[in-house]
């Protein structure tokens, strides 16, 4: 695939995937999560490839999904459309990330709200900077019930998920480190150099036992209901886009509001 809002980096076992929508925020339009998973692909499936970083350009990990082009492309999708639409580029695409077979650190700065909260949270590891926030609105936003895939109880716990969730308030990312959610939160100028002390540390360890560890690690949340949480609540977010609250937000003009709203400018989710 030729990547447009992509960039797809290898200094020696480390591949390093930026997101390409600097002006945007990194907004991640349709063509950036195809891209995105496309690049996470391609670093699963290279032999010499041992760890893996996502991050964004720009000074951001990125304002999430891109409201502006959902308006002008789905906006009028059926149920089935946008179940369709949302199990691929969302659920399976953040799953793609969580089961690759290799070491994933998400670098964050700056914003990562909402679907882009997805995504760093699908990484083994999150190092963010000093600036750096998490967010998801889109409760207070769109009347809709989070995000596609609610990994943040499991990430930050049941009772931060809870205050995160229904205040819709973003965490800085001193207490996404006090919470667990991040593993290291470093100055911004730092932030380059400790990711990759980090990674290509995490790249010297055996690639085959790596792997199998990790599947094992992954089987641990598994036993525990991981998937079977993520796809129960992926069917309730599913009927919460239908809902006479949603309609209601859309008819007040909430969706267009949430774009003008966010804190970082983007149009995003």
């Amino acid at each position: 695939m030729t990547y447009d809002y992509v960039l797809y980096e290898v200094e020696g076992p480390v591949a390093t995937i930026w997101q390409n929508r600097p002006q945007q925020r990194n907004a991640q339009n349709e063509q950036m999560l195809d891209e995105l998973n496309d690049a996470v692909l391609r670093a699963g499936a290279d032999p010499e490839i041992r760890a893996v970083v996502l991050s964004g350009k720009g000074g951001h990990f990125s304002a999430g999904h891109d409201l502006k082009e959902g308006q002008i492309k789905r906006q009028d999708f059926t149920p089935e459309e946008r179940w369709a639409y949302e199990t691929r580029s969302y659920m399976d695409y953040c799953l793609n990330i969580y089961n690759l077979p290799k070491p994933t650190i998400a670098r964050v700065e700056g914003a990562c709200i909402a679907g882009a909260f997805m995504v760093a949270n699908m990484c083994d590891m999150i190092v963010a900077s000093e600036e750096a926030f998490f967010a998801d609105p889109v409760l207070h936003t769109m009347a809709v019930a989070a995000v596609e895939v609610l990994v943040h109880p499991w990430v930050m716990g049941s009772r931060k998920a809870r205050e995160f969730l229904f205040t819709g308030e973003p965490m800085p990312a001193k207490d996404a480190l006090e919470c667990g959610m991040v593993n290291r939160v470093v100055p911004a100028t730092e932030l380059d150099d400790a990711v990759h002390t980090l990674a290509h540390r995490v790249a010297q360890a055996p690639p085959f036992a790596t792997a199998v560890l990790k599947k094992s690690l992954n089987r641990t949340q598994e036993t525990q209901g991981f998937n079977v949480a993520l796809s129960a609540h992926f069917d309730a977010h599913q009927l919460t886009h239908f809902s006479h609250e949603a309609a209601r937000g859309k008819a007040d003009g909430g969706f267009s509001n949430s774009i003008t709203r966010n804190k970082v400018g983007a149009s995003v989710r």
